[in-house]
């Protein structure tokens, strides 16, 4: 972007109060993600889930940005005398409103994409295969929504000569939106499926709705075995739009697929185009990088012509990687591994979520020369080195010829090295200790030896966490909630089995309310990594308390003799106003006052000054079970009761919260000012919600040894298993010593491999397990899931008569947790 604050007053036909040329070089809808400095218009967008409104203050006195579109002005405006408010109806469609009009600035070929899954796959390999013939802006990641639109078009500049723009919708109406404001010359709808179904009425209506993008195209491309999609082009589409279809089975169409061989891991394919014949090969077997190649294939064929060159492109295509990887490295350090390319904006993205690992003080990057930016090398490197130095990185690693051409850029204790193999062989990376280290090099350098160097070896069980499928579920239950209501989010026994620093350093970059651990220990072990956001004790101990005020951790307080300890406590360190919270019993009869205690309980209270009641809360005993709904009310009117009596003896605010999970879904009309999630955050909900929410943990390992049984033979310990037929057997390196319950021996349990179950055979080892895969195609190092998306972990504790509860905090500390984004 090259604006000032005047152009989009004008492009909006907004008011606008304060400087108006204020020099404009990007837009950040995200308070956390701008940089200190920058020239950036921070648009203030109110959703169900937040209000930008919210951080401007914050952002003009820390991040110094003076810039701000905004649907109505601070109360404190005035105070902010040299910044620049542009005041709109609705922020959202004035974002709109900017993309569009800068999109019409440019009048290179935009590409659209569209379609249940592939747009993302389909965008990066075309990126890949096209980028070094053409200057190419591009969505970043899957940059597809009402929001991540716009500001893919707003990366557009003078110069680029190809865009590829991703769109997704989830409900009708919304894809006129992002068609107006891409306005693409050319499209790809890459296939129909389920998802986002909920809210359209037949898989017909969807592919109506998203056929609109495609209203002033030139060409479009799409498969035309799809019927849905078939017949809603045919309908919607005028005839000057030229329809560029292929297809597996109509030999009519466009271009027809002949044949697609399978040779080891490469995939040969045959098309027939206008009665030429085209062979290419891919080194994918599957059948979505199959569609997704013939995809991009088509499209080349149109839009360039020159197929030879792209041949051995196609041979040498890259999986892409959808995620960062979060891992344990050596030293103490925390390793970001996100080798698989390097541009500029999907280097913010890398540092931004960096910046969320607060479990360390100091942070390194290593960094591969940039081959894809489009931009002169003097200012691509530049304005990385800009980059580096705005983010506080403790150090900075540069590797690759242009690293070195340009180090005078980077500060001083930057190091340079002209290759991979250069870095591997220096002694340097041994000193890295105790800090989080990004890991981001275009995939020349082939920066996966780096993470193997500096990763911490473990034995071949990992549990997989999805960060994204985190917040996705938090997002869910803000949803249901009101604007106001605060969230507690229960991070105890190690987060559910998750991990407590990531999980709880995620869940305050998105800026929950509280969180709340089962000890003391727990609680200091957050804070000790970073974690600064208030923290509730559920389980205070006796001799804990000087720890709660060494830590600022606020205990739950649930009768005489915990509140007489911590008061002595308090008053021995000389501790005024220290935050509680106050817990009650209505009827879960566990921890908690009961109702005759509450008068003797305000009367303590009321007669000192070192205590502060943050809230007053209680648990619900049944509120996932509709059987027992009628005892959930009467919980819910009892503490409506008691808690009332302890507000009203108070002249200060205190919350009062009774909801669980399922409580905030059956019962949102006692939302009162917090509520709890706890299991829900972690993809196990009720039936309401069972499909809306998504697994964030997978547990996986390997299959160690392959074997051929004869029948009659015995199998692992006692000789419970006895072989009834010739059979092939698999061996895995998990046991109970890492969460996998004795219970699942002997046929009980099964795993998920390659598509298939395979039952386990024989008892459940200590470090193995033995599971049959008769009839199943599996050998050596074949990647073998425990639970996750293919086996729920609610079906496997169901086969073993247990809760998902037990078997997610079961998982042991020995099995490597591994966090990702997608």
């Amino acid at each position: 972007m090259n604006y000032v604050t005047s152009d989009i007053a004008a492009i909006l036909n907004a008011a606008i109060v304060g400087d108006p040329n204020i020099l404009l070089h990007g837009i950040s809808i995200d308070s956390r993600s701008v940089i200190v400095n920058e020239p950036t218009l921070f648009v203030a967008l109110k959703t169900n889930k937040n209000d930008g409104h919210r951080f401007i203050k914050s952002l003009y006195t820390e991040k110094k940005i003076r810039a701000f579109l905004v649907s109505q002005k601070p109360d404190d405006w005035e105070t902010m005398s040299d910044a620049c408010f542009i005041q709109t109806n609705d922020t959202l469609i004035a974002l709109q409103t900017i993309a569009k009009y800068h999109r019409l600035q440019y009048h290179f070929p935009v590409l659209a994409i569209t379609g249940s899954n592939g747009k993302t796959i389909v965008k990066e390999w075309l990126f890949e295969l096209l980028h070094v013939d053409k200057e190419i802006v591009r969505s970043p990641k899957s940059y597809n929504s009402q929001i991540g639109v716009p500001l893919s078009i707003l990366n557009m500049s003078d110069k680029h000569e190809l865009a590829i723009i991703e769109a997704g919708i989830s409900k009708v109406g919304e894809m006129t939106v992002l068609s107006s404001i891409i306005h693409p010359d050319y499209g790809i709808y890459t296939n129909l499926g389920d998802s986002h179904q909920e809210n359209f009425d037949s898989l017909y209506q969807k592919a109506l709705e998203k056929s609109k993008l495609f209203l002033t195209v030139k060409y479009l491309i799409y498969c035309s075995d799809y019927p849905e999609v078939h017949k809603a082009l045919s309908n919607v589409l005028n005839k000057n739009i030229k329809l560029i279809n292929w297809s597996t089975s109509d030999k009519d169409a466009s271009v027809f697929v002949l044949s697609k061989k399978v040779q080891g891991n490469v995939t040969i394919i045959t098309l027939n185009c206008n009665g030429e014949l085209h062979t290419f090969s891919i080194p994918f077997i599957d059948a979505a990088s199959i569609e997704n190649a013939i995809h991009c294939w088509v499209f080349l064929k149109y839009f360039d012509g020159d197929m030879l060159k792209f041949i051995p492109r196609f041979e040498n295509i890259h999986s892409v990687a959808m995620r960062l990887e979060l891992k344990n490295g050596r030293n103490n350090c925390t390793i970001i591994n996100d080798t698989y390319n390097s541009d500029f904006n999907s280097l913010k993205i890398a540092l931004q979520f960096m910046l969320q690992q607060v479990q360390h003080e100091n942070r390194i990057v290593v960094l591969s020369d940039m081959l894809q930016s489009g931009k002169p090398h003097e200012i691509i490197y530049k304005e990385i080195a800009e980059l580096v130095i705005h983010q506080n990185i403790s150090l900075f690693v540069g590797i690759g010829p242009n690293m070195m051409k340009f180090k005078h850029c980077f500060p001083k204790k930057s190091l340079f090295f002209i290759s991979t193999e250069d870095f591997l062989a220096d002694a340097s990376h041994r000193l890295f200790s105790n800090a989080v280290v990004l890991v981001k090099g275009s995939r020349n350098f082939k920066f996966e030896s780096i993470v193997d160097l500096l990763e911490q070896k473990s034995h071949r069980t990992i549990l997989e966490v999805n960060l994204t499928s985190l917040i996705h579920n938090l997002n869910y239950y803000r949803s249901l909630i009101k604007p106001q209501t605060k969230v507690m989010a229960m991070v105890k026994a190690f987060s559910y089995g998750s991990g407590s620093v990531e999980i709880a350093s995620e869940l305050q970059y998105h800026k929950v309310d509280y969180l709340a651990v089962a000890f003391a220990d727990e609680g200091v072990h957050l804070r000790q990594k970073g974690v600064s956001m208030p923290i509730a004790v559920m389980n205070p101990e006796e001799g804990a308390y000087n720890l709660l005020i060494e830590y600022q951790l606020e205990p739950e307080i649930y009768n005489l003799n915990t509140l007489s300890l911590l008061l002595h406590a308090l008053k021995t360190s000389k501790v005024y106003h220290f935050p509680i919270h106050i817990k009650l019993d209505t009827g879960m009869h566990r921890l908690g006052f009961q109702e005759e205690e509450i008068d003797l309980l305000i009367q303590i209270l009321s007669e000192t000054d070192h205590i502060k009641i943050i809230s007053v809360f209680s648990h619900l005993a049944a509120s996932d079970e509709a059987r027992h709904d009628e005892f959930t009310k009467s919980q819910i009117s009892l503490f409506e009761k008691m808690s009332k009596k302890i507000l009203n003896s108070f002249n200060y605010p205190i919350m009062r919260h009774i909801l669980n999970s399922a409580g905030i879904e059956r019962f949102s009309n006692a939302q009162f000012d917090m509520v709890r999630l706890g299991i829900g955050l972690y993809g196990v909900g009720t039936e309401l919600s069972s499909t809306l929410l998504l697994p964030v943990s997978s547990l996986k390992t390997s299959i160690l040894q392959v074997k051929r049984i004869m029948r009659g033979e015995t199998i692992g310990y006692s000789r419970n298993a006895i072989a009834v037929e010739d059979t092939n057997i698999a061996i895995l390196p998990i046991g109970y010593a890492d969460g996998f319950n004795r219970k699942n021996g002997n046929g009980t349990g099964k795993v998920f491999i390659n598509g298939n179950f395979a039952p386990v055979i024989g008892n459940v080892c200590m470090d193995m397990t033995i599971i049959s895969i008769q009839n199943i195609d599996a050998k050596e190092g074949d990647t073998v899931e425990i639970f996750g998306t293919g086996y729920p972990v609610t079906e496997l504790a169901n086969s073993i008569g247990t809760i998902p509860y037990e078997i997610l905090t079961a998982v042991s500390p020995r099995v490597k947790r591994i966090y990702y984004k997608d």
